[in-house]
């Protein structure tokens, strides 16, 4: 790879860290280590370059999910985090956090490394390029102005903060205006993975995640509507 994208791991397990450190810079990422999420915040407030989070959910000093809100609050870069739990209502808490997928304790290396490719490709590759099939740099969407070449989403010059996978869900809705994509359309269009049942509670956990950033009232939400039996869709102005 031309560049080096940068990787923080973050568990308090010295030998998993070993192992993943080894594993990613045999792909020629640069990684750097902390040991809790404490350590990982400090990172990500010194290191605007970081290109994806790996986070561990079980930590002392500050949970992973509490780290990824903090680390929320300075980069929008990937966080991908890893756990022994395997529960749905685990893995929407974590994506509710702000964390952009998911990997259960034991996980193979192809596991890993697939989640970390389809990451570091959405956001590095397709940063700071537009989106839309235009020229144009930003869109109007309803009250929310969409600045496709920073990513940012801003209402009344107020910024909202998403993190990149939602920006690219809310980009792919915004490219397929006036047609509503169901969740395998969305997952395969977003995340360049193949489609598994799980998938569709990660997709309504983002589209829930979404309104409730972007909607005045997401219990009655006008800018991603669900079409019932079709899936979701922006409207045409």
């Amino acid at each position: 790879m031309s560049t080096a994208q940068q990787i923080l791991v973050v568990d308090d397990d010295a030998d998993i860290r070993e192992v993943l450190r080894i594993q990613l810079e045999n792909k020629g990422y640069l990684v750097s280590e902390a040991v809790n999420g404490k350590e990982a915040v400090e990172a990500a407030s010194k290191n605007p370059d970081i290109d994806l989070f790996i986070l561990d959910i079980m930590m002392p000093e500050l949970s992973g999910i509490d780290a990824c809100e903090e680390i929320r609050k300075k980069s929008s870069a990937p966080v991908l985090f890893l756990t022994a739990k395997s529960k749905e209502s685990d893995k929407a808490a974590a994506y509710e956090n702000g964390g952009d997928d998911y990997l259960v304790k034991p996980f193979s290396q192809a596991e890993l490394l697939m989640k970390v490719q389809s990451l570091l490709r959405r956001y590095v590759v397709y940063k700071g390029k537009s989106e839309t099939a235009s020229n144009s740099t930003e869109i109007q969407l309803q009250d929310i102005l969409i600045d496709t070449i920073n990513h940012s989403v801003y209402r009344e010059n107020q910024k909202i903060d998403l993190t990149d996978t939602e920006f690219q869900v809310l980009m792919y809705l915004q490219r397929n205006k006036g047609k509503a994509k169901d969740a395998q359309s969305i997952y395969e269009g977003v995340w360049n993975e193949a489609f598994l049942p799980a998938s569709t509670n990660t997709i309504m956990v983002h589209i829930l995640n979404l309104r409730k950033k972007l909607e005045l009232d997401f219990n009655n939400p006008t800018i991603i509507r669900t079409v019932w039996g079709k899936g979701y869709q922006i409207d045409e102005a």
